[in-house]
């Protein structure tokens, strides 16, 4: 059964069509890790516990992530972004683990994962590319970071443009294709589990098992998201680069 998403074109204009269920998840999921981080930081302590606590082992994890791939004197400079990024990506990412909503006779898909959608992820991929264009500017000057598009040597130059291109496509379609395939093996199995009383049976033990594999997949995809950006973020503003 194929996938689709409710359209509409935007003030009537055909060619501004937007995707109704996916703004709306999109939405959804900024909401979500928006309150999550409110209602854990809510209440700051000397000694963390529980959610304090659980958030804190998070700061240090996005610190090392950062700090792994440039010096952290440069590299705080972009932890609210990493932090943003991994946990939006996670959030995301889980939200059609559990459960995926679907109209019965046309297939209108309202409620799944919005990072399944290529035009979300390409979308933050373009947007991590051209931040860190940005920041290479900013924090190396426009001189220094115009001398880095032929260095080693000038005629690489037409490389690094294509480079660019390639980052921002295989950044994006990673986490589209991992996110995508695990929806549609999640739906695979279900159908298969509400075809017969035999299979609900029989399909019950992979789809809870493939379900812990997603959780898996999903904080997976988040981190290599989030790691890449401080990868291609060094690359532009570390003078080691």
């Amino acid at each position: 059964m194929d996938t689709q998403y409710l359209k509409v074109d935007l003030f009537g204009i055909p060619w501004l069509t937007v995707n109704v269920p996916n703004l709306i998840l999109i939405t959804v999921a900024m909401a979500i890790v928006f309150f999550v981080c409110f209602f854990m930081a809510r209440k700051i302590e000397m000694y963390p516990t529980g959610a304090q606590n659980a958030l804190e082992y998070l700061v240090q994890f996005i610190k090392n992530v950062i700090s792994s791939t440039m010096e952290w004197e440069r590299g705080k400079n972009f932890f609210m972004l990493g932090i943003t990024l991994i946990l939006y990506v996670f959030v995301a990412n889980m939200m059609g683990v559990p459960f995926e909503l679907a109209t019965a006779g046309d297939h209108y898909v309202w409620w799944n994962s919005p990072t399944s959608n290529a035009v979300l992820t390409l979308s933050l991929a373009l947007f991590v590319i051209v931040l860190t264009h940005i920041y290479g500017i900013k924090l190396k000057g426009p001189k220094e970071y115009g001398k880095d598009w032929f260095r080693p040597v000038p005629f690489l130059m037409p490389f690094k443009f294509i480079e660019e291109f390639s980052n921002t496509l295989t950044l994006g379609m990673r986490l589209y294709a991992n996110i995508y395939a695990k929806e549609v093996i999640l739906v695979m199995l279900v159908g298969l589990g509400t075809s017969s009383l035999f299979w609900a049976f029989g399909a019950f033990v992979p789809l809870v098992v493939f379900q812990a594999f997603s959780v898996f997949i999903g904080s997976l995809q988040a981190f290599i998201f989030c790691m890449l950006t401080m990868v291609y973020m060094a690359h532009k503003v570390s003078d080691e680069h």
